[in-house]
């Protein structure tokens, strides 16, 4: 630390019954009384450097033998004032950053000028703060936060502008070329008088060198110093978020429990003061997000993130809110489940956590344009119609086509099996409503799931916690669900899974009727809970599904039963007939706009995955035999 000695005589100031007196040949003919303690001086010393005590005394008429003059205002306090004394006995004093702003403001009150002496206290403090005091970083840094005691004064003389004038220049400069003479990070000690030789036995040379020791100042000079700092242009946009997240640690850890310990503080004590600081860190956290740089991944997604969490928690702006919802949807793909998992404190919402905002966010991540060219609209009709009818010829085409944009579609895909992640939390909320959960998952385009094993375990999650559900809900909630798209594995626990709707588990067996009898598989057996429940709704599994046809060479994978499609009781065709049925039972299930749903029975007639090719096959097959009858 720089520092600077004035006077050369000895301290012989001293208290006596709570008056502070000078040791002095000559008795004492004044009395000055600063914020409740009381000097005991002499005029002369003082009033030869002092313009405003001249004034005073001139003004004020002499009583007895002491005149009494009364400082209420007095910047800095006693020790300022106790400081500006000394000097005037030339008394020693020490001068430097920790003291130089109080010295300043004081000896300005005073009016110790050029004006009544040459080489007087404010002279002497500004050849010291603009020689040294600017020219070290860690003499900059604590004068500029000291300078806070004293706002109005410190602006007034300049004080608070040149020490964020000097932070701002030494961060643009190159390290190697900064004159520091301290640094909080390092904890590098150099002890440099004013006129003394500089000995840096650590030169800072990261980039980011500046971050941990600007983190000690309030929001306020820490956002004008930011400002500052940006306006050069010469820091590159990830230093600055790396620096807002240092800051952000530093003053905004553990957010949601010191929130919670000001609340349960503020209902048994004062809740002003709860309320006073829940105020001052939704500043700070609204501040930090006015200096988040424009560019795309100059801060992380988990932090921006934790920035809305603790939006949330602190009632911040909205404009704040979709700002950092907009940040975040740009880089959403780098996004984890934990980090979306927002507490919701809304007094409308019972819900655990705060669904709407994920909501936004994924809005907002899809309008970035990043869809591919065969991405399908966003109409939620056409969406379901799409999804419901689309051949596999058309699904794989969409595929190949969305891969030539493969860094927008990688991230949708990314996107997607954190959706169906975040799902899965959720869903074990027994307060979340069905409506959200839904809007959710129809966030993502299907193209963006490759597989919807996910998304059926979060499906699976939310109607055990939900079990009141009637059968239209649980309905509504698996129309999301593409059984096509689900593993051996997960449509082995659909089949059994009895909280499913008979449509789902029917789709399901289908399914994997079709797909084994496409590989030329054989079809397992069923599980005994799913044929009684088959049993149950007048389906007999006990039928077989015929043999594979071994009168005609047909390739493996397109081979197919020809008994199992013409006969009327193979089990498919009797799944078919029961979709059909089911179908009829749910023409009142309607869209809000009022056109019917599609019917999920149409969407099988797509399968097998090659139809065309393999109903050309069949009706050869289907000619030939009647030729030979």
């Amino acid at each position: 630390m720089k520092f600077m000695k004035l006077g050369s005589r000895p301290d012989t100031f001293y208290t006596a019954e709570a008056v502070r007196s000078v040791s002095s040949e000559v008795s004492s003919d004044l009395i000055i009384q600063v914020k409740g303690s009381r000097y005991l001086l002499h005029k002369f010393p003082l009033l030869s450097k002092c313009l405003r005590l001249q004034r005073m005394c001139s003004e004020s008429p002499e009583t007895s033998q002491h005149q009494i003059i009364q400082l209420p205002d007095f910047p800095g306090g006693i020790e300022a004032f106790e400081l500006c004394a000394k000097f005037c006995y030339g008394i020693t004093i020490t001068l430097s950053a920790y003291n130089i702003v109080a010295a300043r403001c004081a000896a300005e009150y005073l009016q110790m000028t050029e004006d009544v002496e040459k080489g007087n206290l404010v002279y002497k403090l500004e050849v010291f703060f603009n020689s040294c005091i600017l020219h070290g970083w860690k003499d900059s840094i604590v004068t500029l936060q000291s300078s806070k005691a004293y706002p109005l004064w410190s602006e007034d003389l300049g004080i608070t502008s040149r020490c964020i004038e000097a932070i701002a220049s030494k961060v643009l400069t190159h390290p190697a070329k900064v004159s520091l003479s301290h640094s909080h990070s390092r904890r590098v000690r150099d002890d440099i008088s004013c006129n003394g030789a500089e000995s840096q036995r650590h030169k800072p040379t990261t980039k980011g060198w500046w971050a941990e020791d600007m983190a000690e100042l309030g929001i306020d000079l820490y956002w004008r110093t930011m400002i500052a700092i940006k306006s050069g242009g010469k820091i590159p946009s990830n230093l600055i978020g790396e620096a807002l997240q240092i800051y952000a640690s530093r003053w905004l850890p553990n957010i949601s429990r010191q929130v919670k310990a000001n609340k349960g503080a503020a209902s048994d004590s004062d809740p002003d003061s709860a309320s006073e600081v829940t105020s001052k860190h939704r500043l700070l956290l609204e501040s930090i997000v006015s200096l988040l740089p424009s560019e795309k991944g100059a801060v992380s997604c988990s932090f921006l993130l934790k920035l809305l969490k603790a939006a949330n928690i602190l009632n911040a702006s909205s404009s704040s809110k979709m700002e950092l919802a907009r940040r975040v949807a740009l880089q959403l793909e780098e996004a984890r489940v934990s980090d979306l998992l927002i507490p919701s404190l809304s007094y409308s919402s019972n819900t655990l956590y705060d669904v709407d905002i994920v909501l936004t966010i994924l809005e907002q991540f899809m309008l970035q344009g990043q869809s591919p060219p065969t991405s399908p609209p966003r109409s939620k009709l056409g969406f379901e119609r799409r999804r419901r009818s689309r051949s596999a010829e058309n699904i794989d085409f969409e595929f190949q086509e969305s891969r030539r944009s493969s860094a927008s579609h990688s991230a949708k895909l990314k996107v997607a099996k954190i959706v169906d992640g975040y799902l899965q939390e959720i869903a074990r909320d027994i307060n979340l409503p069905l409506s959200k959960f839904i809007a959710i998952a129809e966030t993502i385009p299907d193209f963006s799931r490759l597989d919807h094993d996910d998304l059926y375990r979060a499906i699976d999650f939310y109607l055990k916690a939900h079990p009141d559900l009637n059968k239209s809900e649980r309905k509504k909630l698996c129309r999301v669900l593409d059984c096509k798209k689900l593993s051996v594995e997960v449509c082995m626990h659909a089949a059994q899974n009895e909280k499913l709707p008979l449509r789902v588990v029917v789709q399901v067996l289908f399914f994997e009727q079709a797909r084994a009898a496409t590989a030329g598989g054989k079809v397992t057996e069923l599980p005994n809970n799913i044929k009684a429940l088959l049993a149950s709704h007048n389906l007999d599994p006990s039928r077989p599904t015929g043999a594979l046809s071994t009168t005609t060479s047909i390739r493996a994978d397109d081979q197919w039963s020809v008994s199992g499609l013409k006969s009327p009781k193979s089990r498919i065709s009797t799944l078919r007939m029961k979709l059909a049925e089911d179908d009829d039972l749910d023409e009142n299930d309607m869209n809000p706009d009022g056109m019917g749903r599609p019917s999920k029975f149409k969407a099988f007639c797509a399968l097998p995955t090659r139809p065309k090719k393999m109903f050309s096959k069949l009706l050869s097959i289907n000619r030939s035999a009647s030729e030979k009858n």
